[in-house]
C-alpha cells in the first residue's frame, strides 16, 4: 500500500508543472490525509491483533501457574496426611514407651516436639499455597472473563458487518447486473458500483439511476450511524481529456467521490464526521486495463464500510 501511495506522490511531482498551484496543494493535503488515515488503520489492526495475542499468550501463562499451583498443593497435603501419620506412629509409641523407660519417654518426647513444629510449619506453608492458589484463581478467571468479552465483541463487530452487508445487498436489489456488487472482507463491507451506474464519461454529476442507488444505500447507513465509511473514486488508466476545470483522472477520481458524499449528506441521519471521500485515479485497479472490460471495472466507486473499534481498544487496555 505504502509503495503504491509513493507512486501517487511520485506521480503527483511529475505532473505539478502543468497543475495550478491551489490544485496541487490541495491533491498534496489529500495525498498526505490519505497517507495518514491508511498508516492509523494498518497501526490499529496490528496493535488489536497483538494485544489479543498477548492476552491469550498472558492466559496461557497464569493457567500454567495455576496448574502448577495445584500441584505443590497436592504434594504438600501428601506429605501433611504422611506426618500426621507419623505423628499418630509416635504417639503410640510414646504410650508403649512410657511405662519401660524415662529415656525412652524423653527421647521420643523430643522428637514428638519437633515434629509438632515441623507439622505446625507445613501447615502455615500450606495456608499461604492456598491463599496464593486461590488469587491465582481469581485472576485467571478475571483474564479468561476479559479474552471472552473481547472476543464476544469482535464477533459480534463481525456478525453486525454481515448483517449491514445483508440489508446492504436487499436495499440494491434493484442494481444488481447494472455493475453493482456488495461483499465482505477483513471485517470490512465494500460496495462498488461501476461508473456506468453514476456517470457519464468525464463527468462527476452523478445520473438519476446512480442517485437512487445512493440514495438507497444512505438509507441502510442512516441506521448504523456506529460504522465509519470511506468512499473511493477510480479511473482507467487512459487519461482525462476533458476540459480546463480539472488536472486529470486523480483530480476527476476525487470529484466524484465527494459527489457520493455529497448526496449522502443530503440524509440528516448520516453523521458528517462519519464521512470521508478520497480520490486514488487509476493507481488501485482491480482488473486490467488490456482490455475494455477491465477499463469498466476500473472506473467505479468504493463504499467502504468500518466498524468503529472503540470498544475493543477499551476492553484490550483493561486485559
Amino acid at each position: 500500500m505504502l509503495k503504491k501511495l509513493s507512486l501517487i506522490a511520485l506521480t503527483l511531482v511529475l505532473t505539478t508543472s502543468c497543475v495550478s498551484k491551489k490544485i496541487y496543494t490541495d491533491l498534496e493535503s489529500k495525498y498526505a490525509n490519505l497517507k495518514k488515515e491508511n498508516r492509523k488503520l494498518a497501526d490499529s489492526n496490528r496493535d488489536l491483533e497483538t494485544a489479543l495475542n498477548q492476552a491469550k499468550n498472558d492466559l496461557n501463562a497464569s493457567q500454567d501457574d495455576y496448574d502448577n499451583a495445584i500441584a505443590d498443593r497436592n504434594r504438600w497435603e501428601g506429605e501433611y496426611k504422611a506426618l500426621v501419620r507419623e505423628k499418630e506412629n509416635l504417639e503410640a509409641s510414646y504410650n508403649a514407651l512410657e511405662k519401660n523407660s524415662s529415656a525412652s519417654i524423653a527421647e521420643n518426647s523430643k522428637k514428638n516436639r519437633e515434629l509438632l513444629a515441623e507439622l505446625e510449619a507445613k501447615e502455615q506453608a500450606l495456608l499461604a499455597e492456598n491463599a496464593r492458589l486461590e488469587k491465582l484463581k481469581k485472576e485467571l478467571e478475571s483474564r479468561s472473563q476479559r479474552v471472552a468479552e473481547l472476543e464476544h465483541v469482535i464477533a459480534s463487530k463481525d456478525a453486525a458487518m454481515t448483517k449491514l452487508k445483508d440489508a446492504i445487498s436487499k436495499a440494491l436489489t434493484n442494481f444488481e447486473g447494472k455493475g453493482l456488487t456488495v461483499e465482505q472482507r477483513n471485517g470490512k463491507v465494500y460496495v462498488s458500483m461501476e461508473n456506468k451506474l453514476l456517470f457519464k464519461s468525464g463527468s462527476w454529476a452523478v445520473g438519476s439511476q446512480g442517485k437512487q442507488a445512493v440514495q438507497q444505500l444512505g438509507d441502510v447507513l442512516a441506521e448504523n450511524p456506529e460504522i465509519a465509511i470511506l468512499i473511493e473514486g477510480h479511473t482507467d488508466d487512459v487519461p482525462y481529456k476533458g476540459n480546463n476545470q480539472l488536472s486529470g483522472n486523480w483530480d476527476l477520481s476525487a470529484k466524484r467521490a465527494t459527489a457520493i458524499v455529497n448526496i449522502l449528506r443530503e440524509n440528516p441521519s448520516i453523521q458528517p464526521e462519519n464521512l470521508t471521500a478520497a480520490g486514488r485515479g487509476e493507481f488501485a485497479p482491480i482488473a486490467s486495463n488490456e482490455t475494455s472490460v477491465g477499463k469498466a471495472q476500473n472506473r467505479r466507486i468504493e463504499v467502504i464500510l468500518t466498524p468503529k473499534l472503540d470498544e475493543i481498544s477499551k476492553l484490550l487496555n483493561d486485559i
